[in-house]
């Protein structure tokens, strides 16, 4: 059995919208049971780019780990500063 929906309000801003949304249930205003999962097949996380001084051994000690992995070695260095910042 359906339950009548509420009809949204036109909303000023996205500061308005945010203010609604944190004090509403949703599920008041949308039928979730229609709900299909949505794909982004071409988001990717923003990324800045950055300049890194390291002393030279240091980097051929990290090209030669990433070699070792077959992994770029920019990549590797972000997959250890990601573990890195997990581990904490």
């Amino acid at each position: 059995m359906s339950k009548r929906q509420k009809t949204i309000p036109k909303f000023s801003g996205e500061a308005a919208e945010r203010a609604f949304w944190e004090k509403n249930d949703s599920a008041e205003y949308l039928d979730w049971s229609k709900a299909r999962p949505a794909v982004f097949p071409n988001l990717k996380p923003s990324t800045k780019t950055i300049s890194l001084r390291l002393p030279e051994h240091l980097l051929n000690a990290i090209r030669v780990a990433a070699n070792a992995r077959d992994v770029p070695y920019q990549s590797l260095i972000k997959i250890w500063l990601q573990e890195k910042v997990h581990s904490r």
